[in-house]
């Protein structure tokens, strides 16, 4: 199955002190700021020898409720306003989700989106070669 809603929210951030670049997509719409979430991260700085043996020498996708998993994103497809994400079903359990696939309807400004989609491919292009996602339209 696919897990599918609508993202009313896109956006990337840099960390001011250089630590980390984000892009994310959020549900959004609702007073509380509640619904789905991704947010999808990685390092400023090269991984170093302490991320390396911990396995945090990869993007990092993180959902609601702060599920956590290093390296899941094995392929993401973004076409025009749609976002297809494919997980490894391993990851699952640790990021609190049931289906490895999901596709995200995005309904945010166009430059939002330019946003999102110019740092989401510098984001699954950092770490180790062997947890780099295939990547189109990105």
């Amino acid at each position: 199955m696919t897990y599918r809603f609508t993202a009313r929210e896109a956006g990337a951030e840099e960390d001011p002190d250089g630590y980390f670049v984000e892009a994310f997509l959020a549900e959004g719409g609702d007073e509380d700021g509640g619904g789905f979430v991704l947010m999808f991260m990685a390092g400023e700085e090269e991984p170093d020898e302490q991320d390396v043996a911990l396995g945090l020498d990869t993007h990092c996708l993180v959902t609601p409720d702060q599920g956590t998993a290093y390296g899941c994103v094995r392929e993401a497809v973004l076409t025009g306003n749609v976002l297809r994400v494919s997980l490894a079903p391993k990851a699952l359990a640790d990021l609190g989700l049931t289906d490895s696939e999901i596709e995200a309807v995005i309904e945010a400004p166009a430059e939002d989106i330019a946003l999102f989609r110019e740092m989401l491919a510098r984001v699954l292009a950092y770490g180790r070669a062997d947890a780099l996602p295939m990547l189109v339209g990105l």
